[in-house]
């Protein structure tokens, strides 16, 4: 692909993506940044969040897991829809109840200062290493087929990743990122779509029905696995759906940030309805979209790459046509910020509100610069952290996503799993220990399980063993009174 042609796409893109950012940033006050002005309409919210859960990730590992896993995956996302309920049913009416700004605000009316900190801390750990991971994909594949052709370093092509991000959401913040994620949302979809019609073509589909068939024949397509032992268990991830879905969202200020712009409860839960009908019918087109890559690789006598994470990539950019393949590229760059920008705001929101109390202890016209501070400085972390994986990680990204949520999310699922299904109190100065040792402890359980419990192998749901001993942990530590 002529790296002059995806230059020109990508400014094309973000030239929009600034656009916006000027547009919705014109009558910002100190708490648009935080809030959206809490004016945001609904379907924009919902429509925005596909892009902000799925990521680059979705777009890249799913369809590239399916060699591995087949449609196993699709079993975490049947999960998903009972974590919506809960979150919509539960967790949403206490947030608009207390009117929250910073969800993790409610630990410490519930248990008190070190539980409060705990709680912010553990979602700051997780959004910094699963965001920066889900963007250090994106940015290894605008690599290879954009800044390696330019004789850019990797490590430049990040920093200017980074900063394109931080540029066109310092000002408008929450606000900005309702809108652009709307942007990217449509193009990542797109992407998937007409690569999907490209590719029916190439292999002779003549109807909806020949492309549903050429899927649902294939042995990739297996949906369910009943073997007790394996990790893809059915029971295994359909379970691990639901809580992966009620930690990494409804506990996670980046998507609830998003919900909380909203008017009102009766509109966030409008949006959390539609959002999960369509992010059921999305994984299942990604995972669909696998079986045709992989389908077209074998027709056309295409070797497969090492990992499965560059399956996508290889076709698109070597072996598509140029218009495929330009969609490709407007794909993965929307798929890249529509997930990386909102985190940068969600975690600027969480140290300002959680670590600075920056309503109690800064005078209103010392908030913004103050603000400003924290958000570039979580934009350099962010790129450190991206330089980290592109010497470590080693596997499929989509599975290293859901493994550090396993354990960083674990605490946070204990925590409000006691606040809010019992009445105690707990011994508020212990909690860091106990949040510190329950994923610990679950991690030699998890790489001894097969020699400690019968060939069991531990897969997501080491996140509710995380969370059990969490839980278990604060009821030992409950007060007498």
């Amino acid at each position: 692909m002529n790296p002059q042609v995806v230059l020109l796409v990508i400014s094309a893109y973000f030239l929009l993506l600034f656009l916006i950012s000027w547009y919705t940033s014109r009558h910002v006050t100190a708490d648009t940044f935080f809030t959206g002005d809490r004016q945001s309409p609904w379907f924009l919210v919902a429509f925005g969040m596909i892009g902000a859960s799925l990521s680059g990730v979705t777009f890249i590992s799913v369809p590239g897991e399916v060699g591995n896993t087949n449609f196993y995956y699709f079993q975490v996302v049947l999960g998903y829809t009972v974590g919506y309920f809960t979150i919509a049913k539960v967790l949403l009416p206490l947030y608009y109840r207390l009117n929250l700004i910073s969800i993790y605000s409610y630990l410490e009316d519930r248990f008190g200062f070190w539980s409060y900190k705990t709680g912010a801390f553990f979602f700051i750990l997780s959004r910094a290493l699963g965001s920066s991971l889900r963007l250090y994909l994106v940015a290894s594949v605008l690599q290879l087929i954009l800044f390696d052709d330019l004789g850019i370093p990797f490590w430049v092509s990040v920093l200017i990743t980074v900063a394109l991000i931080w540029l066109y959401t310092f000002r408008g913040g929450i606000k900005t990122v309702v809108w652009t994620d709307t942007l990217q949302t449509a193009f990542m979809l797109l992407a998937v779509v007409v690569t999907i019609l490209f590719i029916g073509s190439e292999l002779g589909l003549k109807s909806l029905g020949d492309y549903i068939s050429s899927v649902a024949e294939d042995s990739r397509a297996e949906i369910f696995n009943w073997d007790w032992k394996a990790g893809t268990n059915f029971f295994k991830q359909f379970i691990s759906g639901a809580f992966i879905t009620i930690v990494m969202t409804g506990l996670d200020q980046d998507m609830m940030q998003k919900n909380l712009t909203c008017k009102n409860i009766g509109e966030a839960q409008k949006n959390m309805f539609w959002f999960t009908i369509i992010l059921v019918i999305v994984n299942l087109l990604f995972l669909s979209l696998g079986v045709m890559l992989y389908l077209y690789a074998e027709t056309k006598g295409i070797s497969l790459p090492d990992k499965t994470d560059q399956l996508f990539p290889l076709l698109a950019t070597e072996h598509f046509s140029a218009f495929a393949g330009i969609v490709f590229v407007l794909g993965i760059t929307a798929a890249a910020y529509s997930s990386a920008d909102s985190t940068l705001t969600a975690l600027t929101t969480s140290f300002c509100f959680d670590f600075l109390q920056i309503e109690r202890n800064y005078a209103p016209e010392e908030r913004v610069a103050l603000r400003k501070k924290v958000h570039l400085a979580f934009t350099a972390l962010m790129f450190l952290l991206i330089l980290s994986f592109h010497w470590l990680n080693d596997q499929s990204v989509i599975n290293s996503v859901f493994i550090i949520a396993g354990y960083t999310y674990g605490p946070l699922l204990g925590l409000y799993s006691f606040g809010l299904f019992t009445t105690w109190r707990v011994k508020d100065r212990i909690v860091p220990y106990v949040a510190i040792a329950a994923p610990i402890v679950t991690f030699v359980i998890a790489s001894n399980s097969e020699q400690l419990l019968w060939g069991y192998k531990f897969g997501f749901e080491a996140l509710i063993l995380n969370g059990l001993l969490m839980f278990l942990g604060l009821y030992l530590l409950r007060k007498k009174d």
